[in-house]
């Protein structure tokens, strides 16, 4: 079954009837104001966007990386853009914590737009939800208040990068939790995402992409020793998404990095991402993001 997909979060939001988010990249959320499941909940659900969940005391289970949560004390989840996750509950609930969603584009241009990929607990891999001691509770409520504080405020040119840096504060203190809990971690059955996340990041970190052109659904598939239909089929049950997709989202990921970052034209970028003709990879982009390149570029001046 196809997974239902928010794509923003304000469609979230709106799913959920809680208000209108105050900045349609970030929003932060008191659990407590999500009453109850939908009779109409989906059987699965995916999001374009990160999702942070710090949760108590809460009346149902959680599936994420075909594992089953229990939530309890001072219990978080980190979910990344694409993966899916489903919820079963009375349509009551009762619960405390946070939520914290942000979209991949609150982070470009800034710090965080090439290290998220390095924190571990966005992955599938990491199927363990971070339980957090009494203090490491009060220590993480506090990032996500301050976080909270400045989401409310008026925002000016100050408000991303100060909440660029407490939510890089939030992860780097789950970082530390987590390696706290974890000395020695299981790599679950998702070993094939990892190894399939590892070779479009050497691909697309390639000095020479511009001559080896775009990864193909073969290619990777033969990397990694099966069918690219098993390669397909096992992507659209985990994320509900085909290995082509995932390709393109990696590749609008880098191209989004190379806008923000460096002064190449748009044509110098897409050769350096594989493209023959600047033409298709705007086109790619614009289908993708529904902006253009240049447009994209322009939000940042």
């Amino acid at each position: 079954m196809t997974p239902y997909k928010f794509k923003t979060i304000s469609e979230y939001h709106q799913f959920r009837n809680l208000p209108k988010p105050e900045h349609p990249l970030v929003s932060v959320i008191n659990i407590e104001s999500i009453t109850q499941i939908r009779a109409d909940e989906p059987k699965s659900i995916v999001h374009d966007f990160y999702t942070i969940a710090l949760k108590k005391n809460v009346n149902c289970t959680m599936n994420y990386g075909q594992q089953e949560y229990d939530f309890d004390e001072g219990t978080m989840i980190f979910i990344s853009p694409g993966q899916v996750y489903s919820i079963q509950a009375n349509t009551a609930l009762t619960h405390s914590g946070w939520l914290l969603l942000i979209h991949p584009d609150f982070f470009w241009n800034t710090s965080l737009t090439s290290s998220i990929k390095y924190y571990e607990y966005f992955s599938y891999s990491v199927n363990e939800a971070l339980y957090l001691s009494e203090k490491e509770e009060v220590t993480i409520t506090s990032v996500l208040r301050n976080i909270e504080q400045e989401y409310h405020a008026n925002i000016d040119k100050f408000s991303q990068p100060v909440m660029i840096a407490h939510i890089e504060l939030l992860l780097n203190y789950a970082d530390r939790f987590y390696h706290r809990q974890f000395i020695t971690r299981k790599i679950t059955n998702h070993k094939i995402l990892t190894r399939l996340e590892e070779i479009l990041n050497k691909h697309f970190e390639s000095e020479n992409l511009g001559e080896k052109g775009l990864p193909t659904v073969h290619d990777i598939a033969q990397h990694l020793n099966v069918s690219p239909n098993y390669l397909s089929g096992l992507l659209k049950v985990l994320t509900g998404q085909s290995t082509q997709q995932h390709i393109h989202d990696k590749l609008i990921e880098k191209a989004k990095e190379k806008l923000s970052l460096t002064n190449l034209s748009i044509s110098e970028i897409a050769y350096e991402l594989g493209f023959e003709h600047a033409q298709s990879f705007s086109k790619l982009f614009k289908t993708k993001t529904q902006i253009s390149p240049l447009e994209f570029r322009q939000s940042f001046n």
